[in-house]
């Protein structure tokens, strides 16, 4: 499964075509775990369901750890290392770039984690103790991944990578550029709530996006608390409270430090990035998570081109929420 995110309210109109040439085309369909959905409006179908399955089809056959003979499968079965296709090698250099800027609070080769704490392809018996955690923590990090030409070479035979952390972005973004390869010039892509948006509806109006935050320190209720509008660019959000392992009477959250080898539980609850693309976006969002809020927040401010909405938890455990300058101006205070 990938990530869960919280981003789920799409609240625009999408049969709005009075007074306008362009006509709405909504597909819809189930991907990598989750669900999917391209809304486009044009004066012609040019962009069918099976071009899109098409699509996602080759992601998965590059990215999915769930796909036996994937291409990131055979390199984590591989000693050395494999040729990437186009996909691996962007979501690779992407996934670098972030870990370097990141100072490694993100970093995909945490699958050997992942897979210890029961949120891989396998389940498993018993959490890992500390000895486990310790061995396998040999196995992480990203300098131990090297890119030279088209080729992935990992530095040990044990190195293992998980993309589910920035992959749905990136078949966001591919998804997006098809869509811009056949002259399409407003639309929005969505999977799994991971979104881009592109131009605007047919009455001229930018889309606007519902973010579902939780409603209390339990986490258990949640309703719409932000809607913003976008004429351009992508939001996605990273959580740590719904997806979840229980041993005896604790809950672990899925989120993995790379750098401590346990799930993440720190003040954050979740992080909603916007940037210039999906993958940036999906890749910060999780890196956000692994920060204190206030270090977080001023990481984004320090960027340039993103923007974000953080909910935490305060000292009593009640929750609170802060953003950057840009975020707020993007909020709107209903739908239209």
């Amino acid at each position: 499964m990938f990530k869960f995110i919280l981003i789920l309210g799409l609240l625009f109109n999408l049969g709005f075509i009075k007074k306008s040439e362009l006509q709405t085309f909504h597909i819809t369909g189930n991907t990598q775990g989750t669900t999917y959905q391209v809304t486009y409006y044009a004066k012609n179908q040019s962009v069918n369901k099976k071009e899109i399955e098409l699509l996602l089809e080759q992601l998965d056959n590059s990215l999915s750890i769930y796909k036996p003979n994937s291409l990131i499968n055979q390199f984590n079965e591989s000693k050395r290392g494999i040729i990437m296709d186009k996909y691996l090698k962007d979501v690779v250099i992407n996934s670098l770039e972030i870990y370097k800027n990141a100072d490694g609070d993100f970093d995909f080769t945490v699958y050997p984690l992942v897979r210890a704490w029961g949120f891989g392809t396998k389940k498993i018996d018993s959490t890992p103790d500390a000895a486990t955690i310790k061995d396998l923590l040999q196995c992480v990090g990203s300098d131990k991944i090297k890119v030279v030409k088209d080729s992935l070479i990992k530095t040990k035979s044990c190195v293992k990578i998980d993309v589910n952390g920035i992959a749905q972005g990136y078949s966001v973004d591919v998804l997006a550029s098809f869509l811009d390869r056949k002259k399409i010039k407003n639309y929005l892509v969505e999977i799994g709530g991971e979104i881009i948006v592109k131009g605007t509806k047919p009455n001229g109006k930018q889309m606007q996006i519902g973010i579902e935050a939780p409603a209390n320190s339990s986490y258990k209720e949640q309703f719409i608390q932000k809607i913003i509008q976008l004429k351009g660019g992508a939001i996605t959000t990273s959580g740590n409270y719904r997806k979840f392992i229980t041993s005896g009477t604790h809950k672990y959250p899925h989120l993995i430090n790379p750098k401590t080898g346990y799930p993440l539980e720190n003040q954050m609850i979740s992080a909603t990035v916007i940037a210039k693309d999906a993958i940036t976006a999906d890749g910060y969002d999780n890196a956000l998570m692994a920060m204190t809020p206030a270090a977080a927040l001023k990481f984004v401010e320090d960027q340039s081109s993103m923007e974000a909405y953080l909910i935490y938890k305060k000292a009593d455990e009640t929750v609170a929420d802060t953003a950057t300058v840009g975020f707020y101006k993007l909020l709107i205070t209903k739908p239209q």
